[in-house]
This record gives structure tokens, sequence and C-alpha cells, in this order.
């Protein structure tokens, strides 16, 4: 690298890479600032230590790793197993890939002390990542987080770390156990007898294909066909431009199939199985459900199942994160249930059940989802779940199949019964240097001292400050108290229904505009819908405006 790329090897080393508040993600290679076997085996040995300053369980210290499909991950895995063992910590790691929400279940399962998943979910191939899981089966919140960030803050890269041999007692390798105890799980949770129902399916070369075919058909869905370019675990994902079903480039291929093949949907996951992504034949066309539109429809479905069986707990609750639609929140009331905010992150969902559990008289959790395509329905698992999303959705279109509709149809009863709820996500990028990022902080400055009043001709009604903690409404000059955790995140509430969301990407020089507009009185769906649609771009083009 010295003789060839000089400048390569200096972005390689330029600095230690920092393990963040859900672990680690980053391009693999040599260097510092690089996932390989010496990064891994430090923050490993980081988690290690803080383990072992936590009280012993009854079952001893211990961990649960599962890896993912990508170039080095199963090497990663077996490097942080050895480093563990070295410790004298147990660890029980899968004999094959395996889908991040197997590795929140493995965790509970085996009553582990924390959990280790190799992975960068939907990044290209170059990239590789680090997840650690508590005890609860939740991705790290505070004070464990903080704890291990401390900890492996503390090892040096470069000095020797001692592995235990791969073959050591302490190491157990784990098999399709996990899978059957998984799958009797997820069998309590159908809703209803399965209809004829013809699914496409592509894991986007990534793990689903371990066991997502196999709960469908546990579910009856046995009419199952596959995009069989992309069936194939592959690291290097040879078929699919980017294994990210939030991106249309990502379907194209299952799209096309599900059209010229007459299958009622295409299933596809992001290749750790935790993501998924719909897209419907309707009337001859496919059309692609957003994260927020499956949420809505899969909310609806569990709520008129449970109510229909009398089977709606009195203190039924959903979660969602503050970014996600309203309409989630307008049918999850109408059915009785409370709805509750949280921070953008899943593992703040998991913390919020872990909460209701060890409270007397609390909530009991049904359903919660974010907007980026991920959704849970079962506190066995305590992340994001494409597997029980799978089949849940799939239960959603046998059922609307059955009463001659398609999951379109669906979408648009909500819409006449709750209004037209529109959302997008659109960015302001800046360069990926120092200055950049002095001017992406300095941006958020300017948007908490000077709020503006009016976007798009609208005026803004409360200002809510994550990082202060403070809701300030604007035309009665009043302030409250937000109770969520400090976050760099602004929520502005337009008098129209519309809302902003504003925050930075913890991983990319880039400001973040959730946006959602509001059409109450659905008449005319199609009319009404490009109405809403044509407000929604106008509030984020006046946005771009205002900041620039």
């Amino acid at each position: 690298m010295i003789d060839s790329d000089p400048n390569a090897l200096s972005d390689a080393f330029f600095k230690e890479l920092s393990f963040g508040t859900g672990g680690l993600r980053g391009l693999m290679g040599v260097g510092t600032s690089r996932l390989n076997v010496y990064t891994i085996r430090a923050v490993t040995l980081g988690l290690a230590n803080t383990l072992l300053q936590q009280p012993k369980q009854p079952e001893g210290y211990s961990v649960f790793i599962g890896y993912d499909v990508r170039n080095h991950s199963k090497e990663f895995a077996e490097v942080a197993a050895r480093v563990l063992a070295a410790k004298n910590i147990h660890v029980k790691i899968t004999k094959e890939i395996c889908p991040t929400p197997l590795v929140s279940f493995g965790c509970r399962h085996y009553r582990c002390m924390a959990a280790i998943m190799i992975t960068a979910s939907h990044n290209p191939p170059a990239y590789n990542g680090y997840k650690v899981y508590w005890q609860d089966g939740g991705q790290v919140v505070p004070p464990h987080d903080l704890e291990i960030i401390n900890e492996v803050r503390k090892i040096d890269v470069a000095e020797p770390i001692a592995m235990s041999p791969i073959e050591t007692p302490l190491i157990q390798w784990i098999g399709h156990e996990l899978d059957e105890a998984y799958l009797k799980e997820l069998k309590r949770l159908q809703l209803y007898p399965a209809e004829a129902l013809k699914i496409l399916y592509t894991p986007l070369h990534g793990t689903g294909i371990r066991i997502i075919p196999e709960a469908l058909k546990s579910w009856g869905y046995t009419d199952l066909s596959f995009v069989e370019e992309q069936k194939n675990p592959d690291g290097n994902f040879p078929n699919c431009p980017s294994p990210n079903p939030e991106e249309k480039k990502a379907l194209e291929l299952g799209t096309k199939k599900l059209v010229e093949q007459k299958r009622d949907i295409l299933i596809a996951n992001d290749p750790d199985a935790d993501r998924i992504g719909i897209v419907v034949l309707d009337r001859g066309k496919a059309f692609a459900l957003t994260g927020n539109q499956m949420a809505c429809i899969a909310l609806y479905h569990i709520c008129v199942a449970l109510h229909s069986s009398k089977k709606f707990p009195p203190n039924g609750a959903f979660i969602k994160t503050i970014v996600t639609t309203e309409l989630f929140r307008k049918i999850g009331e109408h059915f009785g249930g409370a709805c509750f905010d949280v921070l953008t992150g899943f593992k703040y969902i998991a913390e919020q059940i872990r909460l209701w559990e060890n409270s007397f008289d609390a909530y009991q959790f049904l359903f919660g989802a974010e907007e980026s395509y991920g959704c849970l329905f079962e506190t066995f698992v305590r992340d994001k779940d494409a597997i029980s999303a799978s089949c849940l959705m799939a239960e959603a279109a046998s059922l609307a199949k059955k009463q001659n509709i398609t999951l379109v149809d669906r979408l648009y009863q909500l819409y006449e019964k709750f209004g037209i709820h529109r959302e997008s996500l659109a960015t302001l990028a800046f360069e990926e240097s120092s200055t950049g990022m002095e001017k992406m902080s300095a941006l958020m400055k300017r948007l908490r001292t000077s709020h503006p009043t009016q976007i798009g001709n609208i005026e803004v009604e409360r200002v809510e400050d994550y990082l202060t903690g403070v809701s300030k409404n604007l035309i009665t000059h009043q302030s409250t108290k937000l109770t969520l955790p400090e976050s760099d995140v602004l929520r502005f509430w337009l008098k129209d229904g519309s809302k902003l969301v504003i925050r930075p990407s913890g991983t990319e020089p880039k400001v973040k505009i959730y946006a959602e507009v509001v059409h109450e009185d659905a008449r005319d769906i199609d009319r009404d819908i490009a109405a809403a649609d044509a407000r929604l771009k106008t509030l984020v083009d006046s946005f771009r405006q205002e900041v620039n």
C-alpha cells in the first residue's frame, strides 16, 4: 500500500474505528479504521471486560454469536468467540449463517448475558459490522452501551490479545435446534387459517433463505416460488445492485418476475433478514408498499383479529418511533390501544418492552414498527424481525385475497377511514470532512435558535426539541417537558396536521428530513392522494429553501 496507494493507507490508519452506541459498522480491510480480525479482537475484549464487571448469572457468563452472509463474517464471529472463551466466558455460536432476529431470540432462549451479530445489514458488500445485544435480547442502551464504549477505548488494537483454540469446550456450536425453537414460538402468533396465496420470495442473497420459506410453510403458505438469481447466500450480492428492500433497484428483478408470473405478492428481506419489503400485484401492476404503509396494514390486521376474537387486552399498547407515520397512532387508538413514541432506532422499542415487563400493572406490548421497513409482532425477539413480519404480511394478503381485494385496496380503506397520510424521506448532504460536519452542526443550531414560523405557507404550531427536552407551542408560547431521552432531533408540527422531523444521520454527513402530510376527508382516493403528494413535495421543497 505504501508503494501503490499511499492515500488509501492513510485512510486505513488515520484513526481507530470507534465503537458507538450500537456497535461497529464500516469498511473491511487493513488498518485501525477498518473492520478486520484485529479490530474485532479489540472490541470483543472490551465487551468481555464489561461483562465480567456485571453480577454473575446462574448460567454463568455467556454470549450468543451469529453472523450473516458477508465476506469474513464467519471469520469475525469465530475470532470474537475465541477472545471471549480466553476470558472464561461461555459462547454459543451458530453453525451457519443466521438472521439477526434469531440472534436476539437465541440470546433470550439460552439466557445469555449478551449477544453479538456480525452484519452490516443492508450496506454495500465492502462493509461489515458488529452489533451488541444485552441479556433482554435488545440492542444495548444506556448505561451498558457507555460501559462497553469505555472499556473498548482502553484496548490497544496493536497489543497482543489472548484467544483460545476454537475447539475449546467453552465454545458450543448451535444448529437447527434454534430454528425449531423459534418456529414453535412463531406458530403461536398466527391469527387466521391460511388461504390460497401465491408468494414470490427473495432473500437478496442473504440469511432469510435459511428460515423464512420454512416459516411461511409452517403457517400454511406453501405456494412459494423464488427469485432464483438472488436465492443463494453470497456476500458479494452479485444479482442485487443494493441489498436494501427500501430501494427500488433492489426489488427490480423480483418485481419484474412478480408481474410476469402473476404471483400475488413479492416478499424481500435485507441480508440479515430484519427488514422486509413487500410488492403487491394490483390489477396487473406492481405496487411497492413503503415501510409506513406496511406497518399500518399489519397493525390494522392485528387489531381486527384480536377484537373479533375478543382477545384484545385492556392494557394493549403499540410503539412507534417519532419519525413513523401518525396513521399508525390513529389505528391503534381507534381500537382502544395506547400508542407510544420512542426515539429513532429499534433498540428504544425493545427498551420500552423491557420497562413494561419490569413494571407492575404496565402496558402489554402488541406491535411495534418504524418507517425504515422494520416491525415486531412478538416479545420473544427484541429487534426488527422480518421472519414474523413475512408471515404476518402473507396472512394479511391472504385474508384480503379471500375478500377479493389486495393489500393496496386495504391501504386505501385505511385512508378512507382515518385520512390519507403520505410520507417521504429527504436528505441534506454535506461534504465528508470536518468542514461538512461543522456546517451540519451549524444548521441544527440555527434551527434551534431561530425556529421557522411557516413552512410552505403553513403556520408552525409546535416545535419539539429533543436535545433540550422542551416542546414549545409557537402560538400560545407555552412550553412543556418532553419525556424521551436527549437526542439531536427536532420535530415541527404544522397547523394543518403535517409534521417534519429533522435529525442528523449517525453514520453519514447528512441531515435527514422526515415529512408527513394529512388529507382528512378522502372522497376521490386517486385525486386526493395526488393532491397530498403535491403538498408533501411543496412542504419538503419549502423547508429546503428555508434552510439554504
